[in-house]
């Protein structure tokens, strides 16, 4: 017992020689991030150039995915015009809105004097009208799944000068993108059918589609055809669907033929999802719907714990994890010296830390001598 109380002091006082016991690893980052630099230039979907020379002061969204990817990224106070469909969000009301009966009001925005137009795809028949007015605007090709979604998130963040909100946001998306992919991995996938009114549903190749995917269900229609197809009633039989998805805006359809006839109108199937979240390509709606979806659809497997908060991701801009971990690796310990040696004594070797490697061997190499000689 003794000898190894000698042993356990030896190593203690090697320990010190060295500095002292490691410090343990930093968490990695969950994304890295290019910070933002203007002037900065970017090809928007119409294929044309725009230049910004410095951060937008002032943007006006012409669709509320835009909307709500400014809000989301911390840009919601550089918002000046937001479209009415963008209401639910906190403070939009306080912003111009800039709605026509179809589209935006071009009068409206420009009104809005903006720095910089977000057009998202839906808006893609006024983009023209718009840089008539002699506004600058990015148009958004279509965001079909969760990466087109994080790659515009990217995009207005590197416009606007949000880009580690961005980053941010999209770590956030992708750990609960995962995190309920895990959950429902092994599920059975029921059918689901999401109508939109007169025969039209959600295909595939959808925004929709993917969220409904990653919550663990098959939309049924990706059968039929990708986009927005319009079906009859003896197509919808046919597809039975065992889920009828229903947003906030009106009754279930469930009560209606011909859903009241397929498996899920029998067995009162319905998914209730946020309109403003099942239909707005952006990383809160992929959250939000693909989270409630999964504890309505697969309430047996699904909890609460599943949801991953913000606070729980974390970013840094590129380089500065090797910059640390560079300055770890050649940084000399705040103590160099083996006990007993003094400020600037160059005994032994010259190189940051040898001469503890030696103390650290004298003292080891002592504590096995007592050891022996005990025996």
């Amino acid at each position: 017992m003794r000898d190894r109380l000698v042993l356990v002091t030896a190593l203690l006082v090697a320990t010190a020689a060295l500095g002292g016991f490691a410090a343990p690893a930093a968490a990695q980052p969950d994304a890295t991030y290019e910070t933002c630099e203007f002037p900065v230039t970017m090809t928007d979907a119409t294929g044309e150039e725009i230049t910004l020379e410095e951060p937008p002061e002032r943007v006006t969204t012409t669709n509320p995915s835009a909307a709500q990817t400014m809000w989301e990224i911390g840009g919601e106070s550089q918002v000046v015009g937001v479209t009415q469909y963008a209401m639910y969000l906190d403070g939009a009301d306080e912003k111009t809105d800039v709605s026509a009966e179809r589209g935006v009001d071009v009068e409206k925005v420009a009104g809005t004097e903006p720095d910089l137009v977000l057009a998202p795809n839906a808006s893609a028949g006024q983009v023209q009208a718009l840089r008539d007015a002699g506004l600058t605007v990015y148009h958004f090709p279509e965001a079909k799944t969760t990466d087109d979604i994080a790659q515009k998130t990217t995009t207005i963040g590197k416009l606007t000068g949000n880009c580690e909100g961005a980053a941010e946001t999209n770590a956030w998306m992708n750990a609960n993108v995962d995190a309920v992919s895990n959950v429902t991995a092994d599920a059975d996938r029921p059918r689901v059918l999401y109508p939109l009114g007169s025969g039209f549903v959600a295909g595939g190749d959808t925004f929709i589609n993917a969220t409904f995917t990653l919550a663990g269900t098959n939309n049924t229609a990706a059968t039929v055809a990708d986009g927005y197809p319009q079906i009859s009633d003896e197509v919808v039989l046919e597809l039975d669907p065992e889920w009828i998805v229903v947003n906030s805006r009106g009754d279930s359809a469930l009560d209606e033929e011909p859903y009241a006839s397929t498996t899920a109108g029998e067995e009162g199937n319905a998914v209730y999802l946020e309109v403003h979240w099942l239909n707005q390509p952006a990383p809160a709606s992929v959250v939000n719907t693909i989270h409630d979806m999964t504890r309505q659809v697969h309430g047996d497997i699904y909890d609460n714990s599943t949801y991953v908060e913000r606070s729980e991701v974390s970013v840094e801009a590129e380089g500065e994890v090797d910059d640390e971990e560079t300055a770890d690796a050649t940084e000399a310990p705040a103590t160099t010296e083996a006990p007993g040696t003094t400020e600037g004594d160059t005994s032994g070797d010259s190189a940051p830390g040898f001469g503890a490697v030696a103390a650290l061997v004298a003292v080891l190499g002592s504590a096995l001598a007592a050891t022996r000689v005990r025996r």
